[in-house]
């Protein structure tokens, strides 16, 4: 028998699990995602005990956590369910309850479906029918400049499309590893995915004194100490900022394509939250846009990828998993390795792809459907932007407590001052100050927002993320509550 089998059975007879913790794969246990970490865990076992009728100093548990808009009370856009529901259930196309339009739309995606069925595969990269109206939509979006579908992938939620052109990407050993450069604070997928694959992190920060803009000096930073220990191949941008809500300057974006031109990086532009504009004077210009439009060299060459997702937006179908990547300027050796990788994973979900669908090609003014769709999409933003207002009005009264401007996205990420005492109690317990911060909020509140930490800030910074999604009556009062935890967490340990 070899060495290696004798330790597989140890003194007692018993084998030893093939995989444990010391065995399963060192990339995978190095993975972190805040947004449903330990603090999402604990609210969910204080739900648990306040069904079990468990006294506690509140009644429920309210999850600020996460951009998860229905869970959260938004009610689904009318027209984008009528279709769905027709499509999963065509007997109700006999149906006089759901306008002509809607029936006229479900009717071509069950034409394109295999089978005239939402159950049946789609090819890998999506129904072509689908992707061609989001090229359409691209087109609309971007004053007209064109869109090829061929260069369109559907996905499942932004999340996929994401990983899939990470993984494209990654390659190398040791000081040749790639490096990818990516926003702090940012949305951890991110880190999550390139721990997962094994590549580097490489931050830049975004300027909290002003508003969490993005300046070039700090990204040539960045990529200068980068290249000490790893090949920095790509830079990501969020756009509206996650967690930070701020919207990029069109002059920010034209400087940032020109760095990337400039230093040969591949940009990845997460534009998911592009519905999502509220502040006088914000505007969202996409990549795509920004890149045409500054002509050769850059609009012929510069490699992007950028993404969006029916999740957010007014649309808030998160469970769905709804999302496309269009590339721009991808060699074409690449792109048949790319469709290579999503045919394994067969195709996305379809109910996504077709809610996809009516997110870019919406009822046009002369439909039946028009006017409550135009509504009700209406409805959301604007109640959206009113909360945006009020979250930064109602934390910037509250000493201690610093909120830049909400200007896009759904989630303030406030500054808070923490005494010197908590920090000391913090490190005691092995947990980040904020943590900390976050977890007695939480059991002494029931509020579940995520730290700072999860995100990344500067050092000695602390914050934490709260999405601006609860409804307007229990917004206001949960602002008004975490204000007063605050300053009562802060008498305490000072």
């Amino acid at each position: 028998m070899g060495t290696c089998l004798m330790t597989s059975v140890a003194m007692n007879g018993l084998k030893e699990k093939v995989l444990t913790l010391d065995t399963m794969n060192p990339c995978v246990r190095r993975v972190e995602y805040a947004v449903r970490g330990p603090i999402v865990l604990r609210a969910l076992e204080l739900e648990q005990e306040l069904r079990q009728g468990v006294k506690k100093p509140f009644t429920e548990v309210i999850r600020a956590n996460i951009g998860d808009a229905q869970a959260m009370g938004q009610k689904p856009i009318t027209f984008l369910r009528q279709v769905l529901a027709l499509c999963v259930h065509p007997d109700l196309l006999n149906s006089p309850d759901f306008p002509e339009d809607a029936k006229r739309k479900a009717e071509r995606i069950l034409q394109a479906c295999g089978g005239h069925s939402l159950g049946a595969y789609s090819v890998s990269s999506g129904i072509q029918l689908i992707r061609e109206d989001v090229a359409s939509y691209i087109e609309r979006r971007d004053g007209g400049i064109p869109a090829d579908p061929n260069n369109i992938y559907l996905s499942t939620g932004a999340s996929d499309a994401i990983l899939t052109v990470l993984k494209l990407l990654v390659a190398g050993e040791g000081p040749t590893r790639t490096g990818v450069l990516i926003p702090i604070p940012q949305y951890p997928l991110y880190s999550a995915a390139l721990a997962e694959l094994n590549a580097v992190q490489v931050d830049y920060y975004l300027d909290e004194e002003r508003a969490w803009a993005l300046d070039v000096a700090e990204l040539r930073r960045a990529l200068c100490q980068a290249r000490d220990h790893c090949c920095p191949r790509a830079l990501c941008i969020i756009n509206p900022g996650n967690p930070t809500g701020q919207v990029q300057a069109r002059e920010c974006i034209e400087a940032v394509i020109r760095f990337a031109f400039e230093e040969r990086l591949f940009l990845m532009a997460d534009e998911v939250y592009q519905d999502n504009v509220y502040a006088e004077g914000s505007q969202f210009h996409s990549f795509k846009k920004v890149l045409t439009e500054m002509g050769p060299p850059y609009a012929t060459q510069q490699e992007l990828a950028s993404f969006h997702s029916v999740s957010k937006g007014y649309m808030g179908e998160c469970g769905f998993r709804g999302g496309y990547v269009e590339v721009v300027n991808l060699d074409a050796a690449v792109q048949q390795q790319m469709q290579k990788l999503l045919s394994v994973r067969l195709c996305p979900p379809v109910p996504g792809q077709v809610l996809l669908s009516m997110v870019v090609s919406p009822p046009a003014p002369s439909d039946p459907s028009f006017a409550q769709f135009q509504a009700e999409r209406q409805a959301v933003l604007a109640e959206l932007a009113a909360k945006a207002k009020l979250t930064e009005q109602v934390f910037n009264e509250a000493p201690g407590i610093r909120c830049n401007p909400v200007q896009g996205a759904m989630y303030s990420f406030p500054r808070v001052q923490l005494p010197p005492r908590a920090v000391q109690r913090a490190q005691e317990l092995g947990l980040a100050p904020d943590m900390f911060f976050c977890m007695r909020l939480l059991e002494e509140t029931g509020i579940c927002v995520v730290p700072g930490s999860g995100f990344g800030q500067r050092e000695g910074t602390y914050h934490f993320r709260m999405t601006i999604l609860p409804p307007m009556e229990k917004l206001r009062p949960l602002l008004e509550k975490l204000s007063q935890f605050h300053a009562k967490f802060t008498r305490e340990y000072s």
